[in-house]
């Protein structure tokens, strides 16, 4: 039987929302965001289960991560970001060339806290 923690770190759940933020939240995002240095990144593989399962258990102790999308095709990390958010439940914070800051607020159900 598998317990809850390992649940929560093996397995993206289904219906996670991203939280809406407002213009002033997200440039405080920002702001936060510009020192940090990408901690997932997207290569030739694009994106898998994998990288998706890596950037949710990032997304479990580090609420603001930047992600290096390396596609030269602007419509393809168009896409990742949207999917990422999507999948994750998190907030497209901003987007400068190929790296992607998103946001998701970290659960009080978080083990990992």
């Amino acid at each position: 039987m598998k317990s809850s923690t390992s649940d929560t770190y093996n397995v993206i759940p289904e219906g996670l929302v991203a939280p809406q933020l407002n213009s002033q939240q997200r440039a405080l995002l920002r702001s936060r965001a510009h020192a940090l240095n990408p901690v997932i990144l997207l290569g030739q593989a694009g994106l898998t289960e994998a990288v998706l399962l890596e950037t949710h258990r990032t997304l479990l102790s580090h609420p603001l991560i930047k992600i290096k999308l390396a596609s030269d095709d602007r419509q393809v990390r168009d896409e990742w970001s949207q999917t990422i958010c999507q999948r994750l439940g998190a907030a497209w914070v901003q987007q400068v060339g190929k790296i992607l800051v998103i946001y998701r607020p970290l659960h009080e159900t978080n083990p990992h806290q």
